[in-house]
């Protein structure tokens, strides 16, 4: 203990410069609520200053100058109003964790009780500066207890009593860890306070909060952290789970609009759904991303879209359309891109509408485009529909042999199609996976 003695003015100057920069750190963590910052910092500072004012009190005791005079006595008033300020922002902490984590929005008696203590507290503090309640001053300026000493830790002690109620009496609406922590907070410095009573001379409840205060601010930071990783990711879930229902719902949509297309044309039910499934498998089998096959996927379902702009006798017109209804027919690509063009967040699905009837060779419509110009998404879908179209009933003939139907992609490759998905188009007759 003498070693402890002789070193506590050192021990008190670090372990104060160490709660001033948690305070500091507390105030600029962006990750902690604003009222829990503010009593943490809180906590810290009042800790920095209890073991600045207390290491004045030592270094001026004794001290008879006007200076040390009033060193001295602000310093230990300082340290027993301190001591009552920590334990007041533990019960602000306290209620803080009650409303957090228990949802305990009525502030319990006890806690009440507390604050009344402090209040009373403060009051005597006060009191003894005009009647030596606590301590007295000698003729050389140095500190001794006075004969109701005592007193000074009615306070404080019945204050960690109530707050250790509160705490047991909602164990099990708290985390455990950090319920344990409350009360390890709590305990040591009232150890502490009771070993004071027999070690004059030692700071050592004053030194033991500041410690307390460091290391539950150390666990409280790490279970704030743990408990926002943990919102984050619940947060993280929900919006996945928002984002999938949304797909859903988008694809569900989707089909049902290119279900309403096909009841148009009652030779080729089901068309745009067999379209879609084509040009899926021949965007998988070219090696494009999952996201990218799901939107040749739907795009593809939409690709007729236009088509609702076209009058149903047109469309299921028995025998050969004549020049001015096939020019009505064609519109179909240009209604569908100002249809589609309005989902601003879905290019592709009007680039699908707008461009599928386009050639490789630059002769097909409405732009004229060739090669690469066309986008990636109408090459797939002007091989699929291509396919599909030979493979039904129209009212003007029966759906083609495959062997013809293929011989006709070869022949349109190249010039048609694109040369890579007529390719696969073909691979594709060729394994027996058209049969949707």
């Amino acid at each position: 203990m003498n070693f402890v003695a002789a070193h506590q003015l050192d021990v008190m100057l670090f372990m104060s410069g160490m709660c001033g920069i948690l305070a500091f750190m507390t105030l600029i963590t962006k990750s902690l609520p604003n009222r829990t910052k503010h009593i943490l910092s809180s906590m810290e500072l009042s800790a920095a200053l209890l073991l600045i004012f207390d290491r004045l009190s030592y270094i001026y005791r004794g001290n008879t100058s006007l200076l040390g005079f009033y060193m001295v006595r602000i310093g230990n008033m300082m340290v027993f109003i301190m001591s009552l300020v920590i334990p007041f922002l533990v019960t602000r902490c306290i209620c803080d964790v009650l409303e957090n984590e228990a949802k305990i929005d009525v502030k319990p008696p006890q806690l009440i009780a507390a604050d009344c203590l402090f209040a009373a507290g403060m009051l005597l503090v006060i009191l003894n500066q005009f009647t030596g309640l606590y301590y007295t001053f000698d003729d050389n300026n140095n500190y001794q207890r006075a004969p109701f000493y005592i007193i000074c830790y009615v306070a404080p002690v019945l204050i960690v009593v109530l707050q250790e109620w509160t705490i047991i009496q909602y164990r099990k609406k708290l985390k455990r860890g950090f319920a344990v922590s409350l009360l390890i907070f709590i305990v040591l410095p009232t150890v502490a306070s009771v070993l004071q009573i027999f070690m004059y001379g030692i700071s050592l409840t004053n030194m033991v909060t500041a410690l307390v205060v460091c290391v539950f601010y150390t666990y409280t930071l790490n279970f704030l952290s743990e408990a926002a990783d943990k919102a984050k990711q619940h947060e993280i879930e929900f919006y996945r789970q928002a984002q999938l229902k949304e797909a859903a719902m988008f694809r569900e949509t989707t089909e049902a609009l290119a279900k309403a297309i096909d009841t148009k044309d009652k030779y080729t039910r089901g068309h745009s759904t067999r379209v879609a499934v084509y040009s899926r498998m021949i965007a998988e089998k070219a090696g494009l991303p999952d996201e990218e096959c799901s939107r040749v996927y739907v795009a593809a379902l939409l690709h007729d879209i236009g088509k609702i702009g076209i009058s149903n006798d047109i469309i299921n017109k028995p025998s050969s359309l004549t020049e001015e209804e096939f020019a009505l027919i064609k519109t179909h690509s240009e209604m569908g891109y100002q249809i589609l063009s309005s989902i601003k967040h879905a290019p592709f699905l009007s680039e699908g509408a707008h461009y599928h009837h386009e050639r490789y060779d630059g002769k097909g419509y409405p732009a004229g485009l060739s090669g690469t110009d066309i986008p990636e998404a109408a090459r797939i879908i002007a091989v699929a529909d291509a396919y599909d179209a030979m493979t039904s009933y129209r009212s003007y003939r029966d759906p083609l042999d495959k062997e013809k139907v293929r011989d006709e992609i070869i022949k349109g490759t190249g010039t048609q199609f694109d040369p890579e998905y007529a390719k696969i188009m073909v691979a594709l007759i060729d394994e027996g996976k058209t049969d949707v």
